[in-house]
């Protein structure tokens, strides 16, 4: 019997070139690949539609976002009001697949009654009141600081109404133990990130400079980069290069004042994976502790030494696989230590037992598989 699921997202998830992208698309080509017939709504989000979702999905739908004043409300968090589309409703209610809802952005259906005995799972992205708080504290704007501070008072109301009305997939057991314990969820599983990568492709030897990347128009990957040239490779005397998509003005004239730094701006996929493979280190701190950071993951099944800070490692099984700093004092002393010392197999073979089980797709595909239709 041919299984047909549903599945909504939050945003176009192709090209899948950042972290929530990377996750709905590769669970999406590994359904389709196991012969599920994926029926693909998604939120139109400054990203046009990708004639090339049509090669995975039987068919695709997509919705304009309620931008601006009309996806404001005093009760639902923005990111939820903005994606309240009444036709995603009546093209989810022509049939009984079930549902996947890609994030808590995309869970407006679980206020609908209509829904109450259909089969609902929820993909949540990371918590999502966690990442507006922080979100809060790192902004210089007085107006995004309120506006965060609000999103994330309702997001917490939010999270904690829907939880229990939805199926769970966590993405990482950190958020599963959220779920349970401060939004009273019952039914919670993980199950980790599906990713492009299938195997360690980490080169023994030395690399010749450091490399900070990432999506350099977020205000966290941004305030990560300029707390790296400032406080750390301002006094070292190694190449550093800061690779992403849309810097900001004020990231490119940092970069020029800093003699031993460089900035290349918007790569490409393939001149990204080459910088990650080529750098002798991959120098990655995060301002806040989020579920699952994809550009970790890249860093560690393509590239040689990864130095990361407690945010980024903390309760995950990764940490094993990287070097860990808390200063920028420690962040310089780990450099300089790993900047000329050659990347070795027996490390490689750490991050084959740490990483290529926990992400292995046709395993995961099955437990997924097993969870919607067992």
């Amino acid at each position: 019997m041919e299984k047909h699921l549903h599945i909504i997202s939050f945003d176009v998830p192709y090209p899948a070139d950042y972290g929530g992208a990377i996750d709905i698309f590769y669970t999406i080509q590994a359904l389709q690949s196991a012969g599920v017939s994926i029926h693909l709504h998604c939120f139109e989000d400054n990203r046009e539609k990708e004639p090339e979702l049509n090669n995975y999905c039987s068919d695709v739908i997509y919705y304009q976002r309620r931008c601006g004043h009309k996806g404001f409300s005093h009760v639902l968090p923005y990111v939820v009001g903005s994606r309240s589309n009444p036709e995603l409703l009546e093209n989810l209610l022509k049939d009984d697949y079930p549902i996947l809802m890609y994030g808590i952005h995309c869970t407006y259906l679980l206020l609908d009654k209509r829904f109450t005995n259909r089969k609902v799972f929820l993909r949540p992205q990371q918590i999502m009141y966690r990442l507006y708080k922080k979100l809060s504290q790192l902004t210089l704007s007085p107006f995004k600081k309120l506006y965060y501070l609000h999103e994330s008072k309702l997001l917490k109301q939010y999270e904690t109404e829907i939880a229990t009305r939805a199926r769970v997939i966590a993405i990482s057991d950190h958020d599963r133990d959220v779920y349970r314990s401060e939004f009273n969820a019952q039914q919670v599983i993980t199950i980790p990130s599906f990713l492009p990568y299938k195997e360690i492709n980490s080169q023994e030897g030395v690399g010749c400079f450091c490399l900070y990347h990432g999506n350099l128009g977020s205000e966290e990957n941004e305030k990560a980069a300029m707390w790296l040239l400032k406080k750390v490779f301002s006094g070292l005397p190694v190449h550093f290069i800061i690779a992403g998509k849309n810097p900001s003005e004020k990231l490119e004239q940092a970069v020029l004042k800093q003699p031993t730094a460089c900035l290349v701006a918007n790569p490409s996929h393939q001149e990204m994976q080459d910088l990650i493979n080529q750098a002798q280190i991959n120098v990655l701190p995060s301002m806040y502790n989020k579920s699952v950071h994809t550009k970790l993951l890249n860093a560690l099944f393509n590239g040689r030494h990864c130095i990361v800070n407690d945010e980024m490692i903390r309760d995950s099984i990764l940490a094993p696989s990287c070097h860990v700093a808390t200063t920028a004092d420690a962040f310089q002393s780990v450099i300089t230590q790993l900047y000329h010392h050659p990347f070795e197999d027996h490390e490689i073979q750490l991050r084959k037992h740490l990483l290529s089980n926990y992400y292995n797709t046709e395993k995961n595909t099955s437990l997924l598989m097993n969870i919607i239709w067992g």
